[in-house]
């Protein structure tokens, strides 16, 4: 099983970034993630067997009691620059975010998944790069964009996700929820 731990979108915020791909599509023929698979990811875990599954949902359960988070989503950006990109993202301000990140590297690296040695950077990614385009009309159709605020919400919850990937992109399925606070 190929897992992974993040925050769902609620419907609004999905149909912002919706109406957002959608008015950008046309200016570049990239990759577009499907916004019914937008999610912010808080710890990648990588393939899992499927025997452990309970013993990480119950490590992961013990992660609560921390405040509901703010999360803000604003801001377009490419990672890792402007100049060669690879990703085509919307920027995450969520205090808090980061701490319940760490947490979850600390408890899945009890089961010896490797810890993250980058620093946290929450971003939901629009889509990918994969070969050098004129992003000219894309840079243009974001300037001209009324706004880069595309919604907000208070995360209560996060998710341990099952990412299976398919000829036509990755199906992501929740199999545990977790509360922030108990």
């Amino acid at each position: 099983m190929r897992l992974f731990t993040g925050l769902d979108l609620p419907p609004d915020v999905v149909r912002n970034l919706d109406g957002l791909m959608a008015r950008l599509r046309p200016a570049a023929r990239i990759h577009w993630n499907s916004p019914a698979n937008l999610h912010l990811t808080t710890k990648f875990i990588g393939e899992w067997p499927e025997a452990r599954l309970e013993e990480l949902k119950t490590s992961l359960g013990r992660l609560g009691s921390r405040d509901p988070i703010q999360v803000a989503i604003r801001r377009l950006g490419f990672y890792p620059n402007g100049h060669s990109p690879r990703l085509f993202w919307c920027g995450i301000e969520a205090p808090g975010l980061d701490a319940l990140a760490a947490g979850t590297d600390a408890a899945t690296s009890l089961f010896g998944v490797a810890s993250e040695t980058r620093p946290y950077s929450p971003h939901l990614t629009l889509a990918r790069i994969k070969d050098r385009l004129d992003l000219q009309p894309l840079r243009e159709a974001i300037a001209a964009l009324p706004s880069l605020g595309f919604g907000q919400f208070t995360a209560r919850t996060f998710f341990l996700y099952q990412s299976t990937l398919k000829p036509t992109g990755s199906v992501y399925t929740k199999l545990a929820e977790f509360p922030l606070s108990k």
